[in-house]
């Protein structure tokens, strides 16, 4: 086990100080730091590696404009504003990918034909792996925007036709400003969210 822990600064920027951006700089993020992002969220944990997320980077004009019918309300506007929101989606057939992401057992076998198992495996594990995600944008200096206000039949109809890849939950990430940023909201302590048995 390792006493090896990252500074305040860095907990400040991940946790402490990271807001949920509603205004965006006009600034690009590049290719290569969206696959940053990604290259350092998939070594977050997952039960049996099964890595269930998929993410679709929608960055181009054309894109947020096929988008923007399936946003709810102010989500809309903040999301043309952004330089990318990020479909975070899970894939209905995961499993596929067992025998290369858990290969010393035959875990694909757990769930072909089990539906119910198949769909709490993929929710659960592509939400922590969408929280992976913003972490790992924070870290990287990027703000997030996470909504869960839209579409999702929408979404999954207009960028997921064709695939086993169901969407999630919505994050737009980018330099944010401080425009609509509403007051720290607080958080529950630890003796009203938590117990030690």
């Amino acid at each position: 086990m390792s006493d090896k822990m990252i500074n305040d600064e860095a907990l400040d920027l991940i946790f402490r100080e990271a807001r949920t951006r509603n205004g965006w700089q006009d600034r690009k993020v590049s290719r290569p730091l969206m696959q940053a992002v990604y290259d350092l969220m998939k070594w977050g944990a997952t039960s049996a590696n099964c890595s269930p997320a998929r993410f679709v980077f929608v960055a181009s004009d054309e894109a947020k404009a096929r988008l923007k019918p399936h946003l709810s309300g102010a989500n809309a506007e903040k999301t043309m504003k952004a330089p990318v929101c990020v479909i975070v989606a899970s894939d209905a057939e995961f499993y596929e990918k067992l025998p290369k992401l858990f290969p010393h057992t035959d875990a694909r076998s757990w769930f072909v034909g089990n539906e119910k198992l198949i769909g709490e495996t993929a929710f659960r594990n592509g939400s922590l792996q969408g929280a992976y995600f913003m972490i790992a944008a924070r870290a990287l200096g990027l703000d997030c925007g996470p909504m869960s206000g839209f579409d999702n039949a929408g979404v999954d109809r207009e960028f997921l036709a064709g695939t086993t890849w169901k969407s999630n939950f919505l994050c737009n990430i980018g330099y944010g400003t401080d425009e609509n940023l509403f007051p720290r909201s607080p958080r529950l302590e630890f003796d009203e969210a938590c117990r030690i048995v």
